[in-house]
């Protein structure tokens, strides 16, 4: 039974107990059907969004992915629900929205101070293991070494049975996870920009011209914001032919036709409208299945989140999907597809936000609780990129136009309403529209029955900041950095000074 506050998780219960996700599968039998059950991989990797052929990128080509997508079904409107990778993380390997097992803050319990799950709440290795699955966890190529996890809270490695299904016994199931670092291949400047450029052109025979590029509107046309947007699509590039080499592993070892693969990213681009904000550029993501049982060629254009991953693999497996979990399976013969998709960013290292979000097909609302703080808050991890370097010179010398200046504001709206099928890019507030009031309410009431039924738990504690803040600034102490050392505590003393003025 899960432990719950009955004050702040009153309506949580109603969810959780109150609704039964599971839908048993028809794409899968399992062990009392005496059929083969299924392999489960999953391919993720970092910081990268839907910059694929098959998702109508035209600069580059990705073959691999495309035909995944060809040989099963290609979600368009998938998003997660953190835009950075810890919350992100945390939430699709248990099921469970980060807000509602409080590992929303980027990089925390790593301190003094621990977060520990709800009881009841268990990792989805652990329930593959249960299940007499093989789980390992790796980056590829495949090198003996634990692959990225970066969960928010105390976890057992042992749910994870090592770091190649090829140890698992013989005739054994299994669960794998194939993290790499995707879109962080291209590094922060024009080294890592010419060394994922270089490793593309003696990969694939070429690499991106920086006349290929296209960049978002949002984005001015600066050389350094142009390459580094270059170097990122050979990133998905070599991302593309790391997808074929998973495939064709599996294929070698005739185990393919009964493996589903899963391709979706953690988040999407680091730049400075995407990583760890909340408009599209940072929630959309691909997501590719294709397997045993699910259709070639289709194509599903409704609302999905990052976490239903989770409930769709242990549905495949066999596996009863636990009452408790938020996460719903997406391929399930009586799934009723989602109204709306939830997002949240709070801290990211030592930056202290408080945002949420919902997406319908045709409209996002943004809820700023920190209205009075700038956008491009100060953050060592960004703002030591060339790209914001660059953005902030263009500002510094007044050559942005409107809709590039965007970011620069100094405090932010309390709200943000968005038509996103006319304004894809979402530059227009309709907030204050009273064309569109009746829209805002509901947006803006499907918020808040979202953050008490799931019990959002909110702002990140003093104690808990001060806890992680010296484990953060320990890290970069070894780093041997001072520059970069006292630029996070700067940034440290200005978010609590504007914490005491309530700002």
């Amino acid at each position: 039974m899960i432990e719950m506050n009955k004050g702040k998780f009153g309506f949580f219960a109603v969810l959780l107990f109150g609704s039964v996700l599971h839908d048993a599968s028809s794409l899968m039998a399992n062990e009392t059907t005496g059929q083969v059950r299924p392999n489960i991989v999953w391919i993720i990797p970092d910081d990268m969004s839907a910059n694929f052929s098959c998702y109508g990128e035209t600069a580059i080509e990705t073959p691999n992915v495309d035909k995944l997508a060809a040989s099963g079904v290609k979600f368009t409107d998938a998003y997660v629900t953190a835009p950075v990778c810890s919350t992100c993380r945390s939430a699709f390997i248990t099921g469970m929205y980060q807000t509602s097992i409080g590992a929303h803050h980027h990089r925390s319990g790593r301190g003094e101070l621990k977060i520990h799950l709800p009881a009841g709440i268990r990792m989805v290795p652990k329930l593959f293991q249960e299940a007499g699955y093989h789980t390992s966890i790796t980056g590829w190529p495949m090198n003996g070494r634990l692959g990225k996890t970066d969960y928010n809270f105390e976890w057992d490695q042992s749910v994870y049975d090592g770091t190649d299904w090829a140890k698992r016994k013989k005739g054994q199931p299994f669960f794998a996870q194939i993290q790499t670092p995707g879109g962080k291949l291209r590094g922060k400047d024009e080294n890592g920009w010419e060394k994922i450029s270089s490793a593309a052109e003696k990969a694939l025979g070429t690499r991106t011209p920086e006349s290929a590029v296209k960049l978002p509107p949002y984005y001015p046309n600066h050389l350094d914001i142009v390459r580094d947007w270059a170097a990122y699509l050979d990133s998905v590039r070599m991302t593309d032919l790391m997808v074929g080499e998973v495939v064709a592993r599996l294929k070698k070892e005739g185990v393919f036709e009964n493996t589903i693969v899963l391709f979706m990213t953690d988040h999407g681009i680091s730049h400075a409208r995407g990583k760890q904000f909340m408009y599209d550029e940072g929630l959309n993501v691909p997501l590719v299945i294709a397997g045993p049982g699910i259709k070639a060629g289709t194509v599903r254009n409704d609302v999905v989140e990052h976490i239903d991953i989770a409930a769709l693999s242990l549905a495949a497996a066999g596996i009863e999907i636990p009452k408790y979990m938020q996460a719903q399976n997406i391929l399930g013969e009586h799934y009723a597809p989602r109204e709306a998709v939830f997002a949240a960013r709070d801290r990211c290292d030592e930056t202290v936000d408080h945002m949420r979000s919902v997406r319908t097909a045709d409209f996002k609302y943004i809820r700023n609780f920190l209205p009075n703080r700038p956008y491009l808050q100060p953050c060592a991890y960004k703002d030591a990129k060339a790209i914001l370097i660059a953005l902030r010179e263009c500002h510094a010398a007044g050559t942005l136009n409107e809709t590039q200046q965007l970011l620069f504001r100094d405090v932010r709206p309390p709200e943000e309403l968005y038509d996103v099928k006319n304004d894809p890019y979402e530059f227009n507030n309709l907030a204050n529209d009273p064309a569109f009031a009746d829209r805002l309410k509901e947006m803006r009431d499907r918020l808040d029955t979202w953050i008490i039924e799931t019990g959002d738990q909110g702002r990140e504690s003093d104690e808990m900041y001060d806890s992680d803040m010296v484990v953060y600034l320990n890290s970069m102490r070894r780093k041997n950095d001072p520059g970069h050392l006292k630029v996070i505590q700067d940034n440290i003393s200005l978010m609590k000074r504007w914490a005491a003025e309530g700002k």
